[in-house]
């Protein structure tokens, strides 16, 4: 009986992935153009199971040479929608074409200018009216007895993300030294195994301004530390705001006399923290999640211990001597915490 059965989820999960030879056409090979056109990330989106499919295909777009990121739908539209530049592609992906999280998104980022793919069962649905290409991933029924929990269809979800990323890999003539680049293993993953307090900067080597300083202040300390930004604390050393290289830049170009500003004016408050006793690993995944080159390491009660730049995650030397790692792309340009 459970030979049998299992023999039958897999027979329908693997004719799923079969019935899209069907209907893979112009819009596929429509993505496909769009993705090696764009000068940004793609962008995956998706809830629940479809969010795990859509983290997947994420990590293999970004292991193959096309730099990837995970936006959660429901987290977009509190703040994290602030990582989507015009220069990305959204790729999102819903069997039913109505998770309300991500209709409630699309539209802003279509107002921001980046363009929309969906992966979705049902090409005619409201997600799918909102995206500038639709790939059809529908199936005939679900293993699920009950045909509730996704099954078949987040299986051919995910073997069309494959799809997508292999052929990018030929498009892009992305051979066995650029995998073993991305897969370092050894010298990386050693890195990556340590804490971050063993690598963040601390005591006089933080850029640090109070609240309440000049953006002269703030330019200045930015300069004197070297690592292209500065934290703003209160009185009690609590972080409330960082101010980048990239928060000067757009802040001079609506040409105004910015240097006799209040910090507060231009920083970008709530920025990404960590503790002091995570990963080193987890530090890195969370700067490619938010497309960050810094990080602000904080106690419990928001204080400010020390700050990490994403080189000396990965190493400065090897980014110096021989490139050995590259920047999320767009991140070396957007080293802020709001693009």
């Amino acid at each position: 009986m459970v030979i049998r059965q299992v023999k039958e989820v897999l027979k329908i999960e693997a004719q799923a992935i079969l019935d899209l030879l069907e209907r893979i056409g112009p819009e596929f090979e429509k993505a496909v153009q769009m993705i090696l056109n764009a000068n940004g990330r793609v962008i995956m989106t998706g809830m629940g199971k479809s969010g795990l499919v859509a983290r997947k295909i994420s990590a293999t777009l970004n292991s193959t040479g096309t730099p990837s990121l995970f936006l959660h739908p429901a987290e977009a539209i509190h703040g994290d929608l602030g990582m989507v530049t015009p220069d990305d592609i959204v790729i999102a992906v819903s069997h039913s074409g109505v998770t309300p999280e991500i209709i409630n998104i699309l539209p802003i980022i279509k107002s921001i200018g980046a363009k929309i793919i969906s992966f979705t069962g049902v090409p005619d649905s409201p997600m799918a009216l909102e995206s500038d290409v639709v790939i059809d991933v529908a199936v005939e029924r679900e293993a699920c007895p009950m045909g509730l929990a996704p099954t078949a269809s987040t299986t051919a979800a995910l073997a069309m993300g494959d799809a997508l990323a292999v052929v990018l890999i030929n498009a892009r003539r992305f051979s066995k030294k650029d995998f073993r680049r991305f897969h370092p293993g050894g010298s990386l993953g050693e890195r990556l195994s340590i804490r971050v307090k063993e690598v963040m900067l601390t005591d006089d080597h933080i850029p640090l301004v109070p609240l309440g300083s000049k953006v002269e202040r703030a330019v200045k300390e930015i300069d004197s530390k070297g690592i292209g930004a500065t934290l703003v604390v209160d009185k009690d050393r609590r972080l409330k705001g960082i101010i980048t290289d990239g928060d000067l830049r757009r802040a001079l170009s609506k040409g105004k006399n910015i240097l006799n500003q209040k910090v507060e004016k231009i920083m970008s408050p709530s920025p990404r923290t960590i503790g002091e006793d995570q990963m080193a690993a987890e530090a890195l995944g969370i700067m490619e999640l938010y497309g960050i080159t810094h990080l602000c390491i904080v106690d419990r009660g928001k204080r400010v211990k020390g700050i990490v730049h994403l080189h000396d995650l990965l190493g400065r030397e090897e980014f110096r001597l021989n490139g050995a790692f590259a920047l999320p792309q767009g991140a070396h340009h957007r080293s802020g915490h709001t693009p």
